[in-house]
């Protein structure tokens, strides 16, 4: 096991690793920016090393400058928690030829997953159900692209093969508006994501999305912990994600669950990963990898009893899954709504200094948070301060724990979602399970405020 371990993350998920790392006897490095000075787990860090002014380039994305923290603290490894660099595989390359311990999978894998195509192509390879599209990056002659469309089937969507987070992708309904769009994805993908490659997928009309959690060591051991249902999302940004999914039947899942594991041994995945499917009319269909801890990823470990970040920090200093798929059970349903710093309604951001916080507490409720009373929630950041995850022996125990939570939590000085969530905790479609990824967004445009 490592001794000392680098942070290279901030908010609830730093707080998290750093409790982790507790629990495994490791000292945990915290890095932060100058508008993270004054964060719970700075102020709880053994070490702590300051990486830059509040614009991320300059701190969290700054490669060179979360190197050196590690160099001058005798770190062995960086976890690097998600977003920022989690899934740059450049970051993973110099953090090994640097000499220390990337948490997290290959570079390799990382590129493989990063770009969606070759992902695709992956999947497809190890067996893994694909949305039908193009073979690989759309051509620039207008015919083809026009003939892949036909025998696709409108409508289609395309998507940047280097994109992420909801962004660079483009639905088209109609042959006429189809190679104007493949050109301003093109563009818009280049400028953002640094790749102007782009390919086409059958858009789907009312689908779910369910990812399946998966964990593998370095001796080729890996399992699946069930699935998560996180389809209630707007502009492709989880709100509400739950475990496991609401009326799928097991025997469908365990199938796509053991496919998964097949194509990690495949591609020599190791540590946390995230496969993501589209679900519609019983069959599912990969849209891509996530590789890295998710945010959702609470909901999992209530629902199985596994650590997902002690083992990744296990696995990645070399010791094998301390448990095999036959041990991993299933156990009662979890949610989590994630807390933004935000319009519940606007969604327009709201930074600022929270003068009164009160978290939730009772019976299966866990609050994942790196924010308290006094503290300054910076500008600069995602909006999300926090997580409240709930645990029942049903789905509806579960609801009902939420609601309890929900009306407990106080956070004053600042706008957060909390009474939107307060209003779908209670929302008839919701209650009854299975949304599709489009509902959310419908039931804003009816509940306009």
């Amino acid at each position: 096991m490592f001794k000392k371990i680098l942070v290279a993350n901030r908010g609830e998920i730093a707080l998290r690793i750093q409790r982790a790392c507790r629990e495994l006897g490791v000292k945990a490095v915290m890095v932060y920016s100058e508008a993270d000075r004054d964060a719970k787990y700075v102020k709880l860090a053994e070490e702590a090393v300051c990486i830059g002014p509040a614009p991320s380039p300059l701190s969290y994305l700054n490669m060179p400058a979360i190197i050196s923290a590690a160099e001058v603290t005798d770190a062995e490894a960086i976890h690097p928690g998600y977003g920022f660099l989690s899934e740059n595989a450049d970051f993973a390359e110099r953090v090994e030829k640097s000499g220390f311990q990337f948490i997290g999978p290959t570079p390799e894998s990382i590129r493989i997953m990063g770009d969606k195509v070759s992902a695709k192509q992956a999947m497809i390879r190890a067996g893994v159900p694909c949305v039908p599209g193009s073979e690989g990056e759309l051509p620039d002659d207008p015919v083809q692209i026009r003939r892949i469309a036909k025998t696709i089937g409108y409508p289609v969507i395309i998507k940047a093969a280097g994109g992420g987070g909801g962004r660079g992708m483009r639905v088209v309904h109609t042959e006429a508006a189809l190679v104007n769009a493949v050109q301003m994805t093109k563009a818009e993908a280049g400028a953002a994501f640094g790749n102007p490659a782009v390919y086409m997928e059958k858009f789907l009309q009312n689908p779910r999305h369910i990812e399946i959690q998966i964990l593998a060591d370095k001796h080729r051991n890996a399992v699946y912990l069930g699935e998560r249902d996180c389809s209630m999302q707007r502009r492709h940004q989880k709100v509400i994600e739950e475990a496991p999914a609401p009326g799928i039947p097991r025997k469908l899942i365990e199938r796509i669950g053991e496919r998964c594991v097949a194509a990690c041994k495949k591609i020599g995945y190791r540590g946390a990963g995230t496969f993501e499917f589209l679900y519609e009319n019983g069959e599912f269909y990969f849209i891509e990898m996530n590789t890295r801890v998710q945010v959702e990823h609470p909901v999992t470990e209530w629902i199985t009893g596994v650590d997902i970040v002690k083992t990744q920090i296990m696995v990645a200093a070399g010791e094998k899954l301390p448990f095999t798929q036959r041990q991993i059970e299933i156990r009662g349903h979890a949610i989590e709504c994630r807390v933004n710093a935000e319009d519940p309604y606007k969604f327009i951001p709201s930074p600022g200094r929270i003068t009164m916080w009160h978290a939730p507490g009772g019976p299966g409720v866990r609050v994942d948070s790196h924010a308290y009373a006094n503290y300054y929630v910076p500008p600069n950041y995602d909006s999300m301060i926090g997580k409240i995850i709930v645990h029942g022996d049903t789905r509806e125990e579960a609801l009902a724990r939420m609601r309890t939570a929900l009306s407990e939590t106080v956070i004053e000085g600042i706008n957060t979602n909390i009474p939107l969530h307060r209003e779908l905790m209670v929302d008839a479609k919701f209650m009854a399970g299975g949304t599709n990824i489009h509902y959310l967004e419908e039931w804003l445009a009816h509940h306009k405020r």
